[in-house]
């Protein structure tokens, strides 16, 4: 895959300026990480696959070198939302 395909996949209209934007995403993951996404869940029912597979993507992103104010800010909410979880 080319790094543009993703952008391609992206809708190109214009959606209102204050309203949070998602897309659907499908991807194939190692059985022990599906294993432990599941067991985490369990272990803390304010969490869903949805919110820890956003955080794990912000993390990824921002510890290497992601400089999207959205992507810090969901990032450093996560980060110091932890001792909720």
């Amino acid at each position: 895959m080319d790094r543009n395909h993703l952008e391609r996949c992206v809708d190109g209209s214009a959606a209102a300026e204050n309203a949070p934007t998602y897309v659907s995403m499908e991807a194939e993951i190692p059985e022990v990480l599906y294993r432990g996404m599941k067991e985490f869940i369990g272990d803390h029912p304010h969490w869903d696959q949805y919110r820890l597979m956003s955080s794990a993507l912000a993390h990824f992103l921002f510890q290497n070198g992601c400089s999207d104010r959205a992507v810090t800010e969901r990032y450093l909410d996560d980060l110091f939302s932890r001792s909720q979880a």
